[in-house]
């Protein structure tokens, strides 16, 4: 049972949902798979979860890092309301710990004070239709460790007729994501890798609870799912990997989930690596559609054709993209091909949204 608009125990801090107590007086998160286990004054790995006398707490409630009007596009979201805005925020922390992170800034912050933006759950479903926005995004940092917060404006977009779309690296437990994923419409789940050593290495993770949940959204669940995976020169690139990727994405999630392939800029502790070649993403793309993969695409590089949806049927190109700005729209009114009334895996509304590539801050 979700505590919708939850009494709060201070400012920024309500009562966690995941955690039991141990027989030596700590308590465990059962939130991810990091299982911290914590005595009253210390913080988890994500930072923003503590355990007081009476339990873990979160202590990013109504704090956020900022809140932007963005292009579904931009989560990434090619096959979920094409052309929407949706009203996106993030908090402070995260569960891993990539010595990559492209939002580092954020994620790895271990301050509460880089929170300078506060809104209640109703107040940013508010704003989200004050703004004729078609969703709300819990992104930017990883909605997994602000769960509750996520959770409750899930509830009240939804009240409103808006959908929600996490953006996350799929670090959750069975329990935790059970009620999580209840709540939301849409996923992109970073797969960073498949490599266990790349995990434990570069994101102080494991490889193996992040497949589990992909399988589980895909098989169990009824959210719309994309998959992006980062491709890192030297570390995650090789054709090797990405086949063995591409294999298990097949077998697993089957042909019609999109994988992103995105060029990685060097960044936080990895700036002496080179950025992602063009070339690379498109050997990529390649490979993943001769594995079977229906639609596959490049990001963070200038490629219409990568950017593109074309039909898994008759190949005709069926939405044009230009970085986040929409050209093309070849679907009939119930999402099917105009060509050969193959329907589109994803969901659609009967014309695209025209909010085009601008992201605009706004303050709730």
């Amino acid at each position: 049972m979700v505590a919708f608009n939850r009494t709060m125990i201070e400012p920024g801090v309500v009562q966690g949902e995941w955690f039991h107590r141990l027989d030596d007086g700590r308590f465990q998160c059962d939130l991810c798979p990091r299982h911290c286990k914590l005595r009253p004054g210390q913080r988890g790995f994500c930072f923003v979860r503590e355990a007081r006398e009476d339990g873990i707490v979160l202590t990013s409630y109504g704090r956020a890092s900022g809140f932007a009007i963005d292009p579904i596009e931009k989560k990434p979201l090619n096959h979920f309301y094409p052309g929407s805005s949706v009203l996106s925020f993030g908090t402070a922390g995260c569960n891993l710990g990539c010595r990559f992170c492209q939002n580092w800034d954020i994620s790895k912050a271990r301050q509460n004070d880089r929170l300078t933006d506060w809104a209640m759950p109703d107040a940013i479903a508010d704003s989200a239709v004050r703004a004729g926005c078609r969703s709300v995004a819990f992104t930017y940092n990883d909605p997994v460790i602000f769960a509750e917060y996520a959770i409750d404006t899930a509830v009240a977009a939804h009240e409103r007729g808006l959908k929600t779309v996490a953006v996350t690296a799929g670090y959750i437990t069975p329990a935790a994501r059970r009620d999580f994923f209840a709540h939301i419409d849409a996923a992109n789940v970073d797969l960073k890798a498949f490599s266990q050593q790349f995990y434990q290495k570069l994101c102080f993770a494991n490889l193996q609870p992040v497949l589990d949940t992909l399988r589980w959204i895909k098989q169990e669940t009824s959210v719309w799912l994309e998959v992006t995976t980062l491709l890192i020169p030297g570390h995650n690139d090789s054709e090797a990997e990405i086949g063995q990727l591409c294999d298990w994405f097949v077998q697993n999630l089957g042909p019609d989930v999109p994988l992103h392939f995105s060029a990685f800029h060097p960044d936080f502790k990895m700036v002496d690596v080179p950025p992602t070649p063009p070339s690379t993403l498109n050997r990529a793309r390649r490979q993943a559609k001769a594995a079977g993969i229906h639609h596959v695409y490049t990001g963070n590089v200038y490629d219409k054709a990568g950017q593109s949806t074309y039909c898994a049927h008759c190949g005709k190109l069926l939405i044009g993209r230009n970085w986040y700005n929409l050209s093309e729209w070849r679907l009939d009114e119930n999402g099917r091909c105009q060509y050969c009334g193959h329907p589109l895996a994803g969901e659609f509304d009967q014309s695209p949204g025209n909010w085009g590539g601008r992201r605009q801050r706004i303050i709730i």
